[in-house]
């Protein structure tokens, strides 16, 4: 047995056969893993729900292990809420042993249908779980979430409604702002180069050329005929920018660019993108809907 096996069993065991100490009052409770399952949560549930997130700014999913506290806050949820499609690889263990003692999950990744989700052999799951980079699979989820979150919690059920009815408009309103801004840029310069592939969702709906140094996991290394093989097509393409990500060791970049300057080319740094988590709640960045808008400009941006 392996040692993140292990490790779950004994916190299973600690906090499994604990009650719930729920207050005869207490709010609906719902923990999610992402900052942008997190994000969402907070905007459909408001004041009815308590949500709590187990992962912060600037945490890779594919690489979070789950901590003594996330069990104890798991064990006491009544809803967990995750992306699924293996994107939290780490915590597939736990999640099961959460089905296993009768608490309610659900993955957002299976509130979608497969013509919604990119498939993709090189991953574990075989689905690319980047699915919020499709504002249509926001919307989508969100639906759903609604629906599924008023048969779980009936009493809240018009709350449910209402916000979720406001954000899908929300989320309407950002879809165009981002088409708009996406027209800025000719469609020879849409080519988008990451540290890991985590856009694809966002070039399938946008129409960029997506390439990314590492595979769909941030679990993967670039090896030298990877930076070798994309610094000829960045040099081949013109290609004026390139991009590190929030979540994800910028070293990867850095050594792409470098391979690009070796060749007597220049590429730069367009900026930093934020990938699989939100940035710092007081920032514009802090929400789903302002990390999209600040990716989406530092990108066109960039490749004017």
């Amino acid at each position: 047995m392996s040692k993140l096996k292990i490790s779950v069993v004994l916190l299973f065991c600690l906090f499994a056969c604990k009650p719930r100490n729920k207050q005869k009052n207490s709010k609906f409770t719902v923990v999610t893993t992402t900052t942008m399952i997190t994000d969402l949560l907070q905007n459909i549930g408001g004041e009815a729900i308590e949500v709590k997130g187990i992962m912060g700014p600037g945490v890779d999913p594919h690489l979070y292990k789950a901590s003594e506290g996330d069990v104890a806050k798991l064990t006491q949820a009544d809803l967990i809420v995750y992306n699924g499609l293996h994107l939290e690889g780490k915590l597939v263990d736990v999640f099961e042993k959460m089905n296993q003692i009768g608490r309610e999950t659900v993955a957002l990744g299976g509130l979608l249908t497969e013509k919604q989700i990119i498939n993709s052999e090189a991953f574990v799951s075989a689905h690319d779980p980047h699915i919020w980079f499709s504002i249509d699979n926001w919307k989508k989820i969100t639906k759903e979430l609604i629906v599924f979150l008023s048969k779980l919690n009936p009493q809240n059920k018009a709350v449910y409604q209402k916000n979720g009815a406001k954000y899908i408009e929300h989320l309407n309103a950002l879809q165009q702002e981002v088409k708009t801004k996406v027209e800025e840029l000719p469609k020879e310069n849409r080519i988008l180069v990451t540290a890991h592939d985590a856009f694809s969702y966002f070039g399938k709906e946008f129409n960029f050329e997506v390439l990314g140094l590492q595979g769909l996991s941030t679990t993967t290394e670039a090896g030298v005929r990877d930076v070798q093989r994309l610094s000829n097509l960045i040099i081949q393409r013109e290609i004026k920018a390139i991009f590190v990500e929030s979540s994800v060791p910028q070293r990867t970049v850095k050594a792409l660019q470098a391979s690009v300057e070796s060749k007597g080319k220049e590429v730069k740094i367009g900026g930093e993108l934020f990938s699989d988590a939100l940035g710092n709640t007081n920032e514009e960045t802090g929400n789903y809907i302002g990390m999209f808008r600040y990716n989406v400009n530092t990108i066109v941006n960039a490749l004017k």
